[in-house]
């Protein structure tokens, strides 16, 4: 019998949780630690924070699900890693804090036989001075109640124009290494949608800024797409929604301080400048949960796990942008010092940037993370619960499940404005995720027709059936499995 504990709930860590106990025999355990009580399905928040989504309407109740399909679940934290146990317990644990019920505030020893940590990132908000979600009228759409709060804000200064206010609005990164520009972009494109379905869009000015060297970058390096029958440059797509849609840009920008209404922020040139708005959301930087580790004398063993986020297969030496190899990339997720701990989803530490890192005039580093969000973060653990299925079974460590993402694919759409009749998506492929210069040398490292574009209403009903779909995978209702990651 084999214990396996997984440590979050988001789509990573869900999706592991229901493919091992699909595949795996009641007589192994399954149990789920995390925080949050309920499942949620990121994608959907964008439509939260403009109100036409209730947020009810994007999650469910992890437990009833869990405690019917046989998974276990404890609503705790993870505090501490104890990967060779200690000298009153042999197996290896988590030191992890209830959060909620009766034992709240207790914590407790969850030993395991395989850890999987999908604990995601940290939301970093703090890493920008005064950038705190529904404080200073910014907001953020990364989690539910997130997107509850700006819904409410973003309401709140549509009434005002209806009143005959004048109004900013300011959409984008809220740090100089922030990642999920996506998300940022499908944000600016819904609420700009959303002002012309209430007849004030000639009130607002939209803006966008962001720590893109071009538009279109994503944390990618932009691509090369196939648009139709034509080739265009991800930023070309991008200039042409915004200039169609007469939003404004702001590139290489560092934002560093957020006051009631000003973002302050430093760009490229090295300058320090400021912006107004009556209304922002703006992504914070993702970091690591700041774990600690220690061996079984309880000694610190943190750098063997962490760097930041968790340690795995991947080549972290360091180099020079110019000598940076899609090789570099992971494939397994299991860390080298523990073999029976892995990390899928955005919560393996990347080797490296995908875009390329630059600094300010100032020295400031000013470039898009890597994003590791939505496709890959399920098919990372997917094939991390596939290699422990087979541990198991086999009797023998079995890696024979990979998947870098340099050789995976990423379909990403982004939402362009909510309605059946009226909305619009853009579609965008890409493969592989991060480039490889050495495959397609003349394609920017991605190879055409399998990565491209297209904007649309198409591309709106992909991305609601898309809702549907993946909340009734999430839910494990008959045939679940049969929908792809």
């Amino acid at each position: 019998m084999s214990k396996i504990v997984i440590l979050g709930a988001g789509i990573s860590g869900h999706v592991a949780a229901t493919h091992l106990r699909r595949k795996l025999s009641k007589k192994h355990e399954v149990v789920v630690v995390s925080p949050n009580g309920n499942y949620q399905w990121v994608p959907s928040n964008i439509w939260v924070g403009i109100g036409r989504m209730k947020s009810e309407k994007i999650l469910f109740p992890l437990e009833p699900l869990y405690k019917k399909k046989g998974i276990g679940f404890k609503q705790a934290k993870a505090i501490s890693f104890f990967p060779e146990g200690d000298k009153n317990e042999y197996k290896p644990y988590v030191l992890a804090e209830y959060v909620k019920g009766d034992n709240v505030g207790q914590q407790e020893k969850i030993t395991y036989d395989y850890l999987i940590n999908a604990t995601g990132p940290r939301l970093n908000f703090g890493a920008t001075d005064g950038l705190i979600p529904g404080k200073n009228k910014t907001y953020s759409v990364c989690t539910y109640t997130h997107a509850d709060h700006a819904w409410e804000g973003l309401n709140k200064v549509i009434e005002q124009m209806k009143a005959g206010k004048r109004a900013k609005i300011l959409i984008g990164t809220g740090h100089a290494k922030s990642t999920c520009q996506g998300a940022a972009f499908e944000y600016i494109l819904n609420v700009e949608k959303e002002l012309c379905r209430h007849n004030v869009r000639d009130m607002a000015e939209v803006t966008w800024i962001s720590n893109e060297y071009q538009l279109g970058d994503f944390g990618m390096d932009g691509m090369l797409l196939s648009y139709g029958s034509m080739t265009m440059k991800s930023h070309e797509m991008v200039e042409m929604i915004f200039e169609d849609r007469d939003i404004k840009w702001i590139l290489g920008a560092g934002v560093n301080k957020i006051e009631d209404g000003l973002a302050h922020y430093e760009n490229l040139e090295g300058e320090q400048k400021s912006e107004t708005y009556d209304f922002a959301m703006l992504i914070p930087a993702f970091s690591g949960h700041g774990f600690k580790a220690y061996d079984k004398n309880k000694n610190d063993i943190t750098e063997k796990l962490f760097k930041g986020f968790m340690i795995v297969d991947a080549d972290y030496t360091q180099k020079p942008y110019e000598k940076w190899s899609v090789k570099d990339w992971p494939e397994t997720y299991q860390n080298p010092s523990y073999k029976n701990i892995f990390a899928p989803g955005i919560a393996f530490a990347p080797p490296h940037a995908i875009s390329k890192p630059r600094k300010s005039k100032n020295g400031t580093d000013i470039s898009p993370a890597p994003p590791r969000t939505g496709m890959p973060s399920g098919i990372t653990a997917k094939l991390v619960a596939d290699n422990i299925i087979d541990s198991i079974k086999s009797g023998k460590e079995s890696l024979k499940h990979k998947g870098s993402m340099g050789n995976m694919g990423a379909a990403c759409i982004a939402s362009a404005g909510y309605g059946l009749t009226k909305g619009s998506g853009v579609s965008i492929t890409t493969f592989p995720i991060v480039p490889d210069y050495e495959k397609y040398p003349k394609t920017q490292g991605r190879q055409l027709g399998k990565t491209f574009g297209a904007i649309g209403l198409a591309g709106h009903w992909l991305k609601l059936a898309l809702h549907y779909a993946f909340l009734y995978k999430a839910k494990m209702k008959p045939f679940w499995w049969l929908i792809p990651e």
